[in-house]
């Protein structure tokens, strides 16, 4: 049976539903524990809640998720009391300070994903997304005038974003999103929040390792050409995963190096690959050559799954369901804009986001 991609209903019902699963109530649980002697506060499931509700609704500020929940009948019984918005704050402080307790709620969600869909995290897609900051990031202080010393957000910097839609490519103030998404689900796996000015690459492996600790056998992953380096087949054939990149027009390629060899009887045809040899074989269109086959070493130019054949094609197709998840994580559950500055506070708020798309898709799936 295909699952359904409409979202779900995003009511306080649902709210209490979330916050009753059990990998939620064990962070609730936990966060409790952390507490210390004094004044008891507002609950825990009263805030975990509120950061449920912030990223269902889009909201962008914690002060307007308070207000809605202030205006919001339903909403007051399920959470049982609204916190003020100092509160929401303070207990954004203490995720932060807490993040171990974070990341094992988000790995348990994903863990009960992994077996409600036992094909998810088969075949991933990895790239990175631009996230603006909430600050000022002129270089100059007035048109013509020195270099600014001073930025509303220290952590972030420049960095340069393609172009989409109506809004074209160049430089942009900010962070960066790096993800592995399931091509099957188009659920995150895996992610990590860099400035803007840091490289993709060196996030490929961390990304993998990530998958590879939550539970998911990973045999594919789909990158676009930005990622077309050496060191990036390198580091994913290492794990025994199968890298699926476009080339980028090198003078290797443009002298036509990274085609299948061929003889007098014509290009020789692919017959197929073996990981543990790490080479892909390939063989005479008549079978008259001594020797018929040769075997060539996997490399950039030369991968184990040929960007000849059909299943490269229909692969890298899948590559979509990243720059997708994107999509929705900025415009349907508020990842963006932006309403902090400095690293720390954009990765929780990163890490809440995806974890209010994630404890949804265990609510439906396990409906």
């Amino acid at each position: 049976m295909v699952a359904s991609t409409v979202s779900r209903a995003r009511d306080a019902a649902h709210v209490g539903a979330l916050l009753d699963s059990p990998e939620i109530a064990s962070l609730i649980a936990q966060l409790e524990d952390t507490r210390w002697t004094g004044r008891p506060g507002y609950p825990i499931r009263a805030m975990v809640g509120l950061a449920l509700v912030k990223a269902m609704n889009t909201l962008p500020t914690w002060t307007r998720t308070v207000a809605l929940a202030r205006d919001h009948a339903a909403l007051r019984d399920v959470l049982g009391a609204v916190p003020s918005v100092d509160a929401a704050y303070r207990f954004a402080a203490k995720l932060r300070k807490h993040d171990k307790l974070l990341a094992a709620c988000i790995d348990a969600v994903l863990a009960s994903l992994r077996d409600a869909r036992p094909e998810m995290g088969r075949t991933i897609a990895i790239d990175g997304s631009d996230l603006p900051a909430y600050g000022n990031g002129q270089r100059y202080v007035k048109r013509g005038g020195e270099l600014r010393k001073k930025f509303a957000d220290p952590d972030a910097s420049w960095g340069h974003r393609s172009s989409i839609s109506t809004r074209s490519g160049g430089g942009y103030y900010g962070f960066k999103i790096h993800a592995a998404v399931c091509t099957v689900t188009g659920l995150p796996l895996a992610w990590t929040v860099r400035t803007a000015k840091d490289s993709e690459l060196p996030e490929v492996p961390l990304l993998l390792d990530a998958a590879k600790s939550r539970g998911f056998t990973v045999d594919v992953c789909v990158l676009d050409r930005g990622y077309d380096a050496e060191i990036i087949y390198e580091d994913v054939e290492r794990r025994d995963i199968r890298p699926v990149v476009p080339l980028r027009k090198t003078p290797t390629v443009k002298a036509g190096k990274h085609k299948p060899p061929t003889c007098d009887h014509g290009e020789w045809a692919f017959a197929g690959s073996d990981a543990k040899r790490g080479a892909s074989k390939w063989r005479c269109p008549t079978g008259e050559c001594k020797p018929a086959s040769v075997w060539i070493k996997a490399s950039r130019l030369h991968t184990l799954i040929p960007r000849s054949t059909d299943r490269f094609k229909a692969l890298y197709h899948q590559r979509g369901a990243v720059e997708r998840e994107f999509g929705r994580l900025k415009h349907e559950w508020g990842m963006l804009p932006l309403r902090v500055r400095r690293l720390p506070r954009v990765t929780l708020h990163v890490d809440l986001t995806i974890l209010a798309k994630l404890a949804t898709a265990l609510a439906a799936a396990r409906a």
